[in-house]
């Protein structure tokens, strides 16, 4: 196996509070020609049209392969059809809480080892503790810093937790 280095440049974006701008970086990945790596693929379970469509743009524009659904127990299905690294969840859905997607999902012996991220606009005292006992592995709270929600992503996405 031999190891390739990737040099890009990423533009500036003068977007307020825009998390892309950089300068050059050098990225190194080991690779076997044979075998290309894959993007990340992210699930997204979320209700509210705006908010599904920003966090679909920020994955999709970062390289994660993205599937979305808006109801809890399609996510159940889609999760087991898909195996995707990742889900994102929000509490409140039309059909079941996420609450419950999450104790199902981790229930479920071929989604159990998938990570769950709740975010969500739950903020009282004690909802994070009740979120993460259902069987979500970390809580973002909106609004969030996109910053530190692509650095979330990124670390549940590469087993780095």
């Amino acid at each position: 196996m031999r190891g390739i280095i990737w040099k890009a440049r990423l533009l500036r974006d003068s977007a307020p509070g825009c998390c892309c701008s950089a300068t050059d970086e050098n990225w190194s990945m080991l690779s076997d020609s044979s075998q290309p790596s894959l993007p990340k693929a992210v699930l997204i379970v979320e209700d509210n049209e705006l908010n599904l469509k920003l966090l679909n743009d920020i994955l999709e524009y970062h390289g994660y392969t993205v599937f979305t659904t808006r109801l809890g127990e399609p996510a159940l299905e889609i999760a087991r059809q898909h195996r995707p690294d990742l889900i994102l969840m929000d509490i409140q859905l039309p059909d079941i809480s996420g609450m419950e997607a999450a104790r199902r999902l981790k229930e479920d012996d071929q989604t159990r080892t998938i990570p769950i991220i709740a975010v969500t606009a739950f903020a009282m005292s004690g909802d994070e503790a009740q979120i993460l006992a259902s069987g979500c592995d970390a809580y973002v709270s909106k609004p969030f810093n996109l910053v530190e929600f692509l650095k979330l992503v990124e670390r549940w996405t590469t087993n780095l937790t």
